[in-house]
């Protein structure tokens, strides 16, 4: 600011300041008026020798350094107030309106800008320096303010007080001044949007709070949670060098890593040579009440290792009929290039699911399914035990229901649990596993709550002496039922388990193990005890509505096991029928039949790719009447290559059952090359699995995904994650030695090196 003298007055038409008086200039929000002082700006006005200009900036009182004596200066927008020379304020000349006064030069147009952080005056004559800063430290922006001119209407609303208003890019912005965040400023916009941000704000819930920014004080948006200002702060807390991404750039990583993994794993289905089998199953979201389809892929690759890959985790709306199912199964089918490369599809057992396969047949058509697509079906063996047991199960209810209400009892509070334990140790009962209620609509957990309470008998007898409230002991007869109950349902618990393995092939093992449990239950039904019998007859009635005819896959895989083939078929078919085996040829010559008119199919279908290859590695010919005589009567005369490849396969030894780890995969690797057309039969029959465990594990998966904090996320983003999840996981799971290649690059790679082995 520069000081004005009887040497350096200023220009004549204003008010007359008198000697050692100090002069106020005050104008609301004009930055320009500020910097126009800074630099010596004339402000029309005659000071007596001594007198000194000062700038007033709006909101911050008097200046300090006001000469003493003096008293404060006449507040005035935009004009010159000099001081009498008795202390008191001198009346000045009131301009007329929207006129400049005379003298005075436009501050906004003829007078050069300072810097914006802080303006230094010259310390002399006892002028003190003025600090016009901005709280903004770091601020890039160009930030501008009103130009002086007409007065503005004043800002009336107490939420401006939480807020500073700013000139950004031409436009009126608002930052707020507890989180920095900018929202429209202009006066259309009213106050509402500014009123919303302080109720959301965090930093002014903290405030009001009276807490500080802890990890205990933070509340997340789902949606939002990685643009949330407290989480920025926790991140950066933890790593400062790590640069927090916004929610956007995170999504765009994900789908593009998703349609990648997604790209190749199409790429490798499409030169996969064998036959890919289905498995799918519905699951409907507790946080989102949504429904969602599951789709699985099974299939043998050339280095004869099982593979399981998610293809799809659809969202499928209401309602979920069999038109909608299939639907969705042929668009994801034909999405990847797998509508003429289908085995089989294993369903649950619902009416929906065998309309549906129906229709899917329809879709397809025969042409290119297996045995014109009589084998396509496969029904869910694990979801049959489940209402199989869970018949016989309804009868006996009550005989176990005092066992139900003593575990119940027992774990309904943490203190009766301590007690427990204590009582057991009293008795010197080791406890190995917790008690555990089961769920009546699951057998399996009824099968583990009694296994698991029959040790703890003595437990339950001392118990009753001591708990005056527990009375809900099980009788000596109810406790010799729940250990028979669970001596026979072991070995359905024992055969689900088997069923529901993904890295082992299960088609060749489901139809010794179901016979197996049918001559368990004709045991059953003359073991003398009546509730026994009775639940038997229950079971033996569903066991014959889903398994009396069981001729087809299963019984091809039981056939193309090296250790079991035909001589199983027959011990296999006398269980199930109750019948010696000699009266069961007849039922192994159909499966036979069955697999020779499928040899036939493959053996078309190879001669068909054989002579594409001749034509493309050679010249085409015309082909003559003659030649073609001549070939057809050559074919007449030539025998069957598949029902000798069939014929020497039975013929051969049986491999021995006492070998252990015994794998059937690998025996066709290396042993199967002897039948070349029956090693491609077996190849697509081991790869159908028998339950969809493979799809409702993935419901397992999507259930912690899509948990009550993430119960936002989109269709789209669920199925990118789930799919990509499950690529990953097979990518490390059969990539050991850490290489960044993909799973499905792996496999490209091996297939290649198997072919060049070939040649």
């Amino acid at each position: 600011m520069e000081s004005f003298t009887a040497d350096n007055q200023p220009p004549q038409g204003g008010a007359v300041a008198a000697e050692g008086s100090v002069s106020d200039v005050r104008h609301p929000g004009s930055q320009a008026g500020a910097d126009a002082a800074a630099d010596g700006a004339v402000f029309g006005g005659e000071g007596v020798h001594g007198s000194v200009f000062r700038l007033r900036h709006p909101g911050s009182g008097l200046i300090p350094g006001r000469i003493p004596g003096g008293r404060p200066p006449l507040r005035h927008p935009g004009r010159v107030v000099p001081a009498a020379a008795n202390g008191s304020a001198a009346v000045p000349a009131m301009p007329k309106k929207n006129a400049t006064p005379a003298g005075c030069t436009d501050l906004a147009t003829s007078v050069p800008s300072c810097s914006q952080s802080q303006t230094v005056d010259e310390v002399e004559d006892g002028i003190v320096p003025v600090d016009i800063s901005d709280d903004d430290e770091g601020e890039e922006e160009d930030v501008e303010v009103e130009a002086v001119g007409p007065k503005r209407r004043k800002l009336t609303s107490a939420v401006w007080k939480q807020f500073k208003r700013m000139k950004i890019g031409g436009k009126w912005k608002t930052k707020c001044i507890h989180c920095s965040k900018k929202l429209g400023g202009e006066t259309k916009n009213g106050t509402k949007h500014l009123h919303d941000h302080l109720r959301s704000c965090v930093y002014v819930k903290i405030k009001n709070k009276g807490k500080t920014l802890g990890q205990s004080s933070l509340r997340f948006n789902s949606q939002d949670q990685v643009d949330h200002a407290g989480f920025r702060r926790f991140v950066t807390a933890l790593q400062p060098l790590f640069k927090m991404v916004t929610r956007n750039t995170i999504r765009k990583d994900i789908f593009d890593n998703y349609r990648e993994e997604r790209k190749k794993a199409m790429e490798y289905m499409a030169t996969n040579r064998s036959r890919v089998a289905i498995t799918t199953d519905m699951w409907t979201s507790d946080n989102q009440k949504k429904g969602y389809m599951a789709i699985t892929a099974h299939f043998i690759d050339d280095n004869w290792i099982l593979r399981s890959v998610v293809m799809r985790f659809i969202y499928v709306p209401t309602p979920h009929t069999a038109e909608v199912i299939a639907e969705q199964l042929y668009e994801a089918l034909v999405a990847w290039n797998l509508d003429e490369k289908l085995s089989a599809v294993t369903v649950d057992n619902c009416t929906s699911n065998d309309k549906a396969i129906d229709l899917l047949v329809k879709k397809l058509g025969t042409e290119k399914l297996m045995l014109k697509g009589v084998m396509l079906h496969m029904r869910c063996c694990a979801h049959i035990l489940n209402l199989i047991v869970k018949d016989g199960l309804d009868v006996m209810r009550s005989a176990i229901e005092n066992i139900r209400e003593s575990v119940s009892f027992w774990t309904a509070t943490p203190k009766r649990v301590e007690k427990f334990e204590e009582i057991a140790k009293f008795q010197k009962v080791k406890i190995e596993k917790k008690l555990a209620l089961d769920c009546k609509t699951r057998w399996n957990s009824t099968f583990t709550m009694l296994n698991t309470a029959l040790p703890y008998k003595a437990v339950f007898e001392r118990a009753k002496k001591v708990e005056k409230l527990y009375d809900s002991l099980p009788s000596e007869d109810e406790w010799f039922f729940a250990s028979d109950v669970v001596k026979r349902l072991e070995l359905f618990f024992e055969v689900t388990e088997l069923f529901s393995g993904t890295d082992y092939v299960t088609a060749n093992i489901y139809f010794p193990k179901i016979c197996e449990i049918k001559e368990k239950m004709r045991q059953w039904a003359t073991c003398g005890d009546a509730t026994i019998e009775a639940m038997t007859v229950s079971m033996n009635a569903k066991f014959d509505k889903y398994w009396s005819d069981i001729q087809g896959l299963m019984g091809m895989a039981t056939l193309l096991d090296p250790r079991y083939k035909n001589e199983m078929l027959l011990v296999c078919f006398s269980s199930l029928h109750g019948v010696s085996p000699e009266e069961c040829h007849g039922l192994v010559k159909e499966v036979i039949d069955s697999l020779c008119a499928l040899l036939e199919e493959y053996e078309a279908d190879s001669n068909e790719d054989n002579v594409e290859s001749s034509n493309s590695s050679r010249p085409a010919a015309t082909t003559t009447a003659l030649m073609s005589v001549f070939n057809a009567r050559i074919a007449q005369k030539r025998p069957a290559t598949y029902r000798t490849e069939l014929d020497q396969y039975l013929v051969d030894d049986l491999v021995p059952l006492i070998k252990e780890h015994f794998n059937v995969l690998d025996w066709w690797k290396v042993a199967g090359r002897r039948y070349p057309t029956l090693r491609k039969v077996a190849r697509d029959i081991f790869a159908v699995p028998v339950t969809t465990v493979a799809s409702e594990s993935a419901f397992s998966t999507s259930g912690r995904v899509l948990s009550e904090h993430r119960s936002r996320l989109a269709s789209d983003m669920l199925e990118a994650l789930m799919c990509s999840q499950d690529w990953l996981r097979n990518k490390y799971k059969y990539d050991r030695s850490g290489d960044a290649a993909s799973f499905w690059s792996c496999l490209q790679d091996i297939q290649e090196g198997l072919q060049d082995l070939t040649i």
